[in-house]
């Protein structure tokens, strides 16, 4: 965890200048007073929806708590919605396109299957478990199919047309 947390502040500043950067270019597009209402109405709306969205999240944790049900779910999505709605509260052009993202239901659906499976593999499978449900896991049906033995490296076929079934052509060979 540690390990990661050393591009934390290259990647603030990286964000910073790329957050300039786009504010500058839609300056230059729209015009600096334009851009600057763009930027507060934006984080005007992610004020609003920050606290629609925690009302949300909240009120799923409660109703999948009183029926029993794993409230993984519902921490997860409340979790995406209040990050989309924290970046679109940010000030700025990138984090707050992010944010409206991440609002959007599509993505927010992908959003939180990646943060769920991220959690899964973060905790033991019991936490896991309790809080997500059971898993899912997809069954075949049919015959197993055995495992490859392991082989000697074989040469790369260089004239498919002249091989013969199971042969290996080597290089130089007529």
């Amino acid at each position: 965890m540690r390990r990661g947390l050393r591009f934390v502040p290259p990647a603030l500043l990286l964000l910073a200048v790329l957050e300039l950067t786009v504010f500058v270019l839609v300056g230059r597009g729209i015009g600096f007073g334009s851009a600057v209402l763009l930027v507060f109405a934006a984080s005007l709306l992610g004020l609003v929806l920050l606290r629609r969205e925690g009302m949300r999240a909240w009120r799923g944790f409660r109703a999948a708590v009183e029926s029993r049900q794993p409230p993984g779910p519902q921490v997860t999505d409340g979790l995406v919605g209040l990050v989309g709605a924290l970046l679109l509260a940010t000030p700025g052009l990138v984090s707050g396109l992010v944010g409206l993202l991440l609002l959007v239901p599509p993505v927010r659906r992908l959003a939180r299957v990646g943060v769920q499976r991220t959690a899964e593999r973060r905790v033991s499978s019991m936490v896991a478990g309790d809080l997500f449900g059971p898993r899912r896991v997809r069954v075949r049906r049919g015959a197993p199919q055995p495992a490859p033995t392991p082989t000697a490296p074989q040469q790369p076929v260089t004239d498919p047309g002249r091989a013969i079934e199971g042969e290996i052509i080597e290089p130089g060979r007529p």
